[in-house]
């Protein structure tokens, strides 16, 4: 068998061993694995890249630690804003959706919408519509509400701020086995398949208490989601904005196309050189077309996980 591999990221941030229960890091592994071994999986059997982002993510959406699907934040309206993208290397084929609500899992929103849209994005209503009529599971709202993302959510509504994902200082209501430093929480996987074919996909929950429709880098192919079978796959977590300026998925893999680097050199001047230099703090995962596996961030942390061959599974969340 040609050589396969998985990644997956579960967000980036100020995460911290000492701020962490140890119930709350196992509980965390165990999402990441979980998430890594459903797309391992299906590479195992032979089937293609884009099935296994799809898979992983999906896993991802439904555990409610993360910030996707189940585990997204609120908005300034009380309501659950998703986005999500995926992407296929073969042949450059992208499906992403932003702004969606009451979508169990809005990465199979971004799967229809690629194969059998006609086009690349859809979003709000429309996307919704789009939903029901190819019979995409929807849910109520008490289905995405958590306590945690609600006290956040209340706390940053008197103090009139955005949030991204888990702030520093979390409610004093909320059980410490529950708190988190601040995380840009958003889930992503890429993958090689046996055939060589590379996939991405990401997705994300937003930012508590964001307004104005405000859309990051999740959706947006190049940004935030980038797959070429000629260079790699990469998927981002981060503060989106500086994600968006620095086009960093497609960065990637044009300076491994033009400059011929290596995804390694890659990735580390896209996080290390051009989102630190404009202040932009996260990470992103990536893999290249023979296998190698990069998980790159610049922040004190990032959930993460991979796995080549299926062989040797890496679960961490703290800097090495």
């Amino acid at each position: 068998m040609n050589k396969t591999g998985i990644a997956v990221h579960g967000g980036a941030g100020t995460i911290r061993k000492s701020s962490m229960t140890p119930e709350k890091e196992i509980s965390y592994k165990d999402g990441l694995r979980e998430a890594l071994l459903k797309g391992w999986e299906v590479l195992n059997k032979h089937g293609s890249a884009l099935d296994a982002v799809e898979k992983t993510v999906q896993t991802l959406e439904d555990n409610p630690l993360f910030n996707a699907g189940k585990g997204s934040v609120f908005t300034n309206e009380g309501r659950h804003s998703m986005d999500a993208s995926i992407m296929d290397g073969k042949n450059l084929d992208a499906g992403c959706v932003s702004s969606v609500s009451n979508i169990k899992n809005p990465v199979l929103l971004a799967r229809k919408i690629m194969d059998h849209s006609g086009f690349v994005f859809l979003s709000g209503k429309g996307a919704e519509e789009f939903a029901r009529i190819h019979g995409l599971e929807f849910e109520n709202d008490e289905y995405f509400f958590n306590e945690f993302r609600y006290q956040q959510y209340q706390k940053a509504l008197k103090e009139n701020k955005y949030q991204l994902d888990h702030s520093e200082d979390s409610p004093a209501d909320i059980s410490p086995d529950l708190t988190d430093e601040k995380k840009f929480g958003t889930v992503g996987a890429v993958a090689l398949d046996s055939y060589g074919n590379l996939a991405a996909c990401t997705s994300t929950g937003g930012m508590t208490n964001t307004k104005y429709g405000r859309i990051g880098d999740t959706p947006l192919i190049g940004a935030g989601t980038y797959a070429n079978n000629n260079t790699c796959a990469v998927s981002c977590t981060g503060d989106g904005e500086f994600f968006i300026r620095t086009v960093a998925a497609f960065n990637v893999s044009s300076l491994m196309e033009l400059k011929d680097l290596s995804i390694y050199d890659a990735c580390n001047e896209i996080v290390h050189g051009k989102l630190k230099n404009i202040g932009g703090e996260g990470g992103l995962i990536a893999i290249d077309k023979k296998g190698n596996i990069v998980l790159s961030f610049n922040s004190e942390g990032m959930y993460r996980a991979y796995t080549k061959n299926g062989k040797d599974i890496e679960i961490k969340i703290y800097k090495d």
